[in-house]
């Protein structure tokens, strides 16, 4: 959502139970009484994230804001970092507690069904990430990496262009290791599954996400995000001015726009 302009964002997230009835049906294919539970518990969790999460997020981008227009420092890069990680851990805990229940109580039939979606879920993986030469394969990045800067600072220069180049060209490409371990966490919610065992473990496994990779996964992912960093400090010293200000601006739209829609009924 935070990639898409204000107005897209509000529209989503006042849709938001459509969307995630939508993408559990998909999975799970939910009947009848299920449906009316689904129904109950996304409510439950949508009331808790309203007032509860949306003021935080509102926090964290007026603060962000505040750090942009003063100049970053590797500080905070670390702050965001680990401040976007608890704000994930938080919401995935309240959504799995939620869900918990419904799912210790889905049929082997249902369970056949999110193993197809799952399938299909990584071949669409493969073909975005691993499909082609390393060359095909670089070039893919770096114009997800160009489109996803844009948004924020607005165009970039020729010579913040060729940074972003750069950035793909040090980063590992892992996403082999990627994929292994998404199947791995995909197997293990399934086993989670036929043994009823979501009530007692959910809840610790979501939140838990990045605990039993691989070490060249978890050292892959280190150096990707120490040389995404280093990407942005970069950026961060070529900025003019009316791209610094442009995404502070932005953040603080987003700020304003979290703050009103935690106090909609």
């Amino acid at each position: 959502m935070l990639l898409s302009g204000c107005s897209v964002t509000r529209l989503a997230y006042n849709n938001a139970d459509v969307f995630l009835r939508w993408q559990a049906n998909h999975y799970f294919d939910f009947q009848d009484e299920q449906s009316e539970e689904l129904d109950r518990r996304l409510a439950a969790v949508l009331a808790w994230h309203r007032p509860t999460a949306l003021p935080q997020y509102a926090r964290l981008a007026d603060e962000a804001a505040v750090r942009v227009l003063r100049g970053l420092k590797q500080e905070d890069l670390d702050w965001s970092y680990d401040a976007v990680r608890l704000q994930v851990h938080e919401a995935l805990g309240a959504a799995a507690g939620e869900a918990a229940g419904l799912l210790d109580r889905v049929s082997p039939e249902q369970i056949s069904h999110l193993e197809r979606r799952l399938a299909e879920s990584n071949r669409e993986f493969a073909k975005e990430f691993m499909l082609g030469t390393m060359e095909e394969r670089h070039k893919r990045r770096v114009k997800r990496n160009l489109d996803r800067l844009e948004e924020w600072f607005g165009p970039l220069s020729e010579a913040q262009v060729e940074r972003v180049r750069r950035y793909s060209e040090r980063a590992p490409f892992s996403a082999e290791l990627r994929d292994r371990d998404r199947k791995r966490r995909q197997a293990e919610f399934i086993a989670m599954l036929r043994a009823r065992e979501a009530r007692q473990r959910l809840v610790k496994w979501v939140q838990d996400w990045d605990v039993g990779r691989e070490p060249a996964y978890e050292e892959a992912s280190r150096a990707t995000r120490a040389e995404y960093q280093k990407l942005l400090l970069e950026l961060d010293r070529t900025l003019a001015a009316e791209q610094r200000e442009y995404l502070a601006k932005r953040l603080k739209r987003f700020g304003a726009l979290f703050e009103s829609l935690s106090r909609q009924q």
